[in-house]
């Protein structure tokens, strides 16, 4: 099972960007456990300086803006 974090306080785009996660997991048959952080402090000491961001099994692989779906599946099966 991939451990996925989206960083954001919530917003819509950081809702986007969970929904994009779970549909690509789901598209490539991974198990995904979808967590959202959202306490600024946690997201500053992940070094996400820009929202959202994503860390795939504790690794950050992307921050600022909507991800490209194209690159969803790469980082899920990484």
């Amino acid at each position: 099972m991939k451990d996925v974090k989206i960083y954001g306080p919530g917003c819509k785009r950081c809702e986007t960007t969970a929904e994009m996660m779970r549909a690509a997991a789901a598209e490539l048959g991974i198990e995904v456990q979808v967590e959202k952080v959202t306490d600024m402090a946690a997201i500053a000491r992940a070094g996400v300086m820009s929202t959202p961001g994503i860390s795939v099994d504790g690794k950050l692989v992307h921050a600022g803006g909507l991800p490209d779906p194209e690159k969803l599946a790469g980082w899920l099966q990484g």
